[in-house]
């Protein structure tokens, strides 16, 4: 248990002395206080707020190069190329940066280099005519190249120009990495197909990542395992060249042994929640109190994730449990011991202490500007294991990663999975009205998974017999009046007011976002009890209304001090 902290003592959230919003604000300003008391002077400045969870010891990456990453580092049909004046701009500023000779800006990171000058590569080596250079840009490269070439250390200029085709260097064709020993040396090696356009193999891809991770910071060591230009220069790339299935599996499996096996809690049902690591930065947010619901009945639910994660830096349930008092730096194993908790059921695991190696990367990946396959393949990660049935739920946004993520989880040879196009990418279904003006693509609400049959018409993958569905949940059917959801704002105490307000008995959108996704994962997942929609919602509003769900989040944030 922390030195710092001193036992947390809450008056009965149900108790009728007091009205419901007195109860709730009571709530959440003695969290605040009682995580101030806990974490002492690591608080944050403004805990209130999910930009005040960024660590301190991330450089702040260039702004002007950080801009053009947003624009060039992205996929065949996303990118939009730079005009001249653009991309003098920012050529200007990695020149000057380079030199020492920026002023009143963010220094250029090795990071931001390696991302920007990949991304240039990648376009035009492979990109369709649309999203190749412009003319502009072909300008403006042609123009600054004599001086990047004298400025720029010798890895910068290999990603620039790997092969001498794109700018006449004769440095690439025979550059195989620095000091940095085998490792680097087989970065390199891939590096030369990523930057081709071409794809790695599943055993290529895991031998790079253990090679080179975790990431030491400079403080840390003599000498770096691997620069991080290049790194930076494979994350994204890969994510350009729209990583294959294999792909996508060596990075959800890679680290998987990192720690060892992971425990096996005594439970007969757990759910792994795969929030988006970056959080939400409109709407409310609503799984962890979903979780707690689930507990209620037996349906064990782990969340997974970190405190702040670029590029969004939203609300995460790390920072709501952090705000609330709970102690978010548990072990896997601390964590099996809350969820066979029978006064429990649910538990949340921080990045950090599951796999440092890819919590390492958390600050490059601000640098990267775009998100690299990490996340996706982050979102479908068992760090505890059941006894019993297992299943997997994943958010997404884009089209075309609904159909990877399902074939990680099957990988993963669960019972159940299921991936959800909930509002922000996140997993929380809405029970907004449809729009008419309603995005291209997938609609929000989308559900698709497999799950252990309800009928004899299944197929059977690593001996888990199941069955596939795809649907779109229509709240209004099953009752739901129709509501905006509400907003949050990054504002982390607002999300835990909603939610505790839900908690606490109070109908409105919070509550009933809370009873459509507990009831809907429930059916969806084909758990025990839920093969019809309204008794599956009825269980769930009779876990809130009974002071349940509430209960069990209290005693998470008082026992995750004492495991």
């Amino acid at each position: 248990m922390n030195s710092l902290a001193k036992p947390i003592r809450y008056a009965n959230p149900r108790s009728p002395r007091l009205s419901s919003r007195t109860r709730r604000t009571n709530l959440v300003v003695k969290s605040a206080i009682d995580v101030k008391g806990i974490l002492g002077t690591e608080a944050t400045k403004n805990p209130t707020l999910s930009t005040s969870y960024r660590p301190l010891d991330i450089p702040t990456p260039n702004r002007t190069v950080l801009e053009a990453q947003q624009r060039v580092c992205t996929g065949p049909e996303q990118t939009r190329p730079l005009d001249q004046a653009q991309t003098m701009a920012v050529l200007d500023t990695i020149v000057r940066s380079a030199r020492g000779e920026l002023k009143g800006e963010e220094p250029v990171s090795q990071a931001q280099l390696g991302a920007f000058f990949a991304g240039m590569t990648i376009r035009a080596n492979a990109f369709p005519e649309a999203t190749q250079w412009s003319s502009g840009e072909r300008a403006a490269m042609q123009a600054f190249w004599p001086e990047l070439a004298h400025s720029l250390p010798p890895e910068i200029i290999f990603l620039a120009d790997p092969e001498g085709t794109i700018m006449g260097s004769s440095l690439g064709p025979v550059y195989s990495g620095g000091n940095g020993g085998p490792g680097e040396m087989r970065l390199v090696g891939a590096l030369r197909e990523i930057l081709a356009g071409a794809h790695l193999g599943y055993e290529e891809v895991q031998g790079v990542l253990r090679d080179v991770l975790p990431l030491e910071k400079e403080s840390e060591k003599e000498r770096r395992k691997v620069r991080e230009a290049l790194l930076a220069a494979f994350l994204i790339g890969q994510r350009m060249n729209r990583e294959t299935d294999r792909e996508l599996k060596a990075y959800c499996l890679a680290f998987d042994d990192e720690l060892g096996p992971p425990p096996v809690a005594d439970v007969r049902s757990l759910t792994h929640y795969g929030e988006p690591y970056d959080g939400n930065t409109r709407f409310f947010k609503s799984t962890l109190f979903v979780a707690a619901v689930r507990a209620c009945y037996g349906e064990s639910c782990l969340l997974h994730g970190v405190e702040w994660m670029p590029p969004k830096g939203g609300i995460t349930e790390g920072q709501l449990l952090k705000f609330m008092g709970a102690n978010t730096q548990l072990s896997p194993d601390q964590a099996k011991r809350l969820l066979e908790d029978e006064s429990v059921g649910f538990a949340y695991v921080n990045l950090k202490e599951a796999s440092p190696s890819l919590f390492s990367l958390v600050g490059l990946r601000e640098h990267i500007k775009k998100r690299p396959p990490l996340a996706t393949s982050e979102k479908v990660q068992q760090f505890v294991r059941a006894r019993g049935k297992e299943a997997i739920v994943a958010g997404f946004y884009h089209v075309g990663y609904e159909d990877p993520l399902l074939m990680l989880m099957k990988r993963r040879s669960v019972h159940s999975g299921l991936v959800v196009k909930g509002e922000e990418g996140a997993l929380s279904m809405t029970t907004k009205a449809k729009s008419e003006n309603a995005s291209k693509g997938l609609p929000v609400n989308h559900c698709s998974g497999f799950r252990s049959p309800y009928s004899v018409f299944s197929s059977e993958i690593d001996g888990i017999s199941r069955e596939n569905f795809s649907t779109v949940v229509n709240a209004q059917d099953y009752g739901f009046e129709p509501s905006d959801t509400p907003r949050t704002d990054r504002s982390v105490a607002r999300n835990i007011e909603l939610g505790l307000a839900a908690l606490d008995g109070e109908k409105g959108p919070a509550y009933d976002r809370i009873v459509l996704n507990a009831g809907m994962v429930d059916h969806l997942l084909g758990c025990s009890g839920a093969d019809d929609v309204k008794s599956a919602l009825d269980r769930a509003r009779a876990a809130i209304d009974s002071g349940e769900a509430l209960k069990r989040l209290m005693n998470f944030i008082k026992l995750s001090h004492k495991v």
